[in-house]
Parts: C-alpha cells; structure tokens; sequence
C-alpha cells in the first residue's frame, strides 16, 4: 500500500516517550525477537514486496513507512502492521528485469571457471531473440546485478533465469522455494549396483556397452519407482520427483529440489546414464521456442 501523494524524502517521526506508533519490539539484527516480532526486512520479503537485501537498502533511504512512521534499520514488527514503500522505491523495482536464456552446452551459469564463459555473456543485444515482444529496451545498465536464479550444469542446456530482482530470486531459489523445474533426459541403460555394492534382483545388470536405443523396453519398473522416490544423495533421502518416459529413450523429471548434479547422479544409482539434459520449465514459465544461446525478457504478464 502505497500514499496516493507521498513526499520525495519522508521526514522521520517523533516517537513520544510514553506512546510509540510503532507496536514492535527494540531494533535488533536478529530475524525474529521477542513476543512474536520478526525483522522489518524479514516480513517485507514474506510479504513479495522486496528481497531483504533490497529491503535494507529502502530502508536505508527512508523509503518504508511502519504505521505511518518511517522505518529505522534492523526494526522488529508484529506481522499485522502496515507496511508501506514509497513511490521511489516502487519506480526503482519496476527497472528491474529478469532475463530467460536459453543456455547452450559448454557455459556456466555464475562467475567463469576453468576458461568456461559465464551466462551473462550472452546477455548482448545481438542474442536478444527476434521473436521477444516484451516492452523493453536493452541497456547496459541491466547488466549490473544480474545473477543466475539458480544453476545449470555445463554439460546441459535449456531454461535459465537471470534476474537482477530479488523477489524472483526468492520464489525460485530462496530457503522455503518448493518451485518445480522440468528436464527432458535422454539416457542409455548400463546396469545398475547398489551403493553398497549387492545388485538389486529387480533390476537387470548390463555387462556389455551402453543400451541407447529402446531404453524403456528393458529398464526395469522397479527403477523408475527408486527414481521417483527412494534415492539418497549425500546422505540425505531425495524429495519425491515426477519421473515418466517421454518417449524410448528419453525421461521428463520434475524435481522441487536442486543439489548438485542431481538428476545425473540420480540415474547413476539406477543404471541409467545421462546423455543429454534440458530444462524446459521452471514453475509456470516455459522455455517454449526460445533458440539455444539466445535469451528474451520475462514479460509483465508472466509469473512463475
């Protein structure tokens, strides 16, 4: 909620010493404090009205309004007070964009390593997609702080989000996000072993090469439900995934998690391995007919 006509700069209220018009508890850094408050920037993020980081930084400049007195750095509310931002914070948000990108083999998504370029790379007018009919002029400018919401192995392709705003960082990667990401795999069956070394009777072992053609045919059921649910990684028990054959040679996997390498370290405990991985959608976005190595905004009208 926003005044109809706020001030460019708020003025800080007096706090009477016998009545604050704030019901919060002192300021402190600490996420949650006493008698049910949490941290101002805390309730702002849990509210989808800015990532905390951003938070802080309106705060910072007076733009955060608590019960019509503006707000003090590291405040402790109750989470039924009203919270208001000024319009200068709100034109500030609006700026922000969100990038999808189409990321080829061979690219990482965060900062170079090992002589491999980063996503970002890409993000130049000449890989905008011809076919983007979002509203936005290309700058320089929405370069800077634009990071990876999230990773995609080098050695696959398909979805990735840069975005420069916090609250889509939140909903995608944030601590509590629970955001399905959907991959088509393509595999080739090699055999399967338990960690602990004893075969599973229900599953085939392969000696041979690599089965690539018909996978479906001979991977046994009881694979397909140890990827579905069943499987640990690094000593914790996976979350339940979405696992169905796309087509003989080919699975499409949902997960609501991402550790690392995890769907290729998933079929290797089941017999299968990774050919080819692409991620076609992350909660409702899809990747659609975007090209590889080209990138268009998020449009106002999508949300994840």
């Amino acid at each position: 909620m926003t005044d109809s006509k706020p001030p460019s700069t708020f003025r800080r209220a007096a706090v009477p010493a016998n009545r604050p018009p704030i019901p919060a508890g002192q300021t402190n850094t600490a996420a949650f404090g006493p008698n049910g408050t949490l941290r101002l920037n805390k309730r702002m993020a849990e509210l989808g009205l800015a990532s905390r980081r951003e938070a802080d930084d309106w705060i910072t400049k007076g733009w955060v309004k608590v019960n019509g007195a503006v707000a003090i750095m590291g405040m402790q509310v109750l989470p039924d007070v009203r919270i208001e931002v000024s319009n200068q914070a709100k034109g500030a948000q609006a700026n922000q964009v969100t990038i999808l990108l189409n990321k080829p083999m061979g690219i990482v998504s965060g900062q170079a390593e090992d002589g491999h370029l980063p996503a970002i790379t890409l993000i130049q007018p000449q890989n905008r997609w011809a076919e983007d009919n979002a509203r936005f002029f290309f700058h320089p400018k929405q370069l800077q702080s634009l990071v990876p919401a999230g990773r995609l192995d080098i050695d696959s392709i398909g979805l990735l989000v840069l975005t420069q705003d916090g609250r889509v960082a939140r909903q995608l990667i944030g601590e509590d996000s629970v955001m399905e990401k959907e991959y088509l795999v393509r595999v080739s069956y090699t055999g399967f072993n338990e960690p602990d070394g004893e075969p599973d009777q229900l599953l085939q072992i392969n000696d041979g090469d690599p089965i690539s053609s018909n996978v479906q045919a001979i991977f046994p059921v009881a694979g397909l439900d140890k990827l579905r649910h069943g499987l640990s990684l690094d000593g914790q028990a996976l979350q339940p995934a979405k696992v169905t054959w796309q087509n003989p040679e080919q699975l499409r996997v949902v997960l609501t998690q991402g550790k690392k390498r995890q769907i290729r370290r998933m079929c290797e405990l089941v017999g299968l391995k990774v050919v080819g991985l692409k991620r076609v959608r992350i909660g409702n976005v899809m990747l659609g007919n975007l090209p590889l190595g080209q990138w268009r905004y998020l449009a106002p009208h999508e949300k994840f």
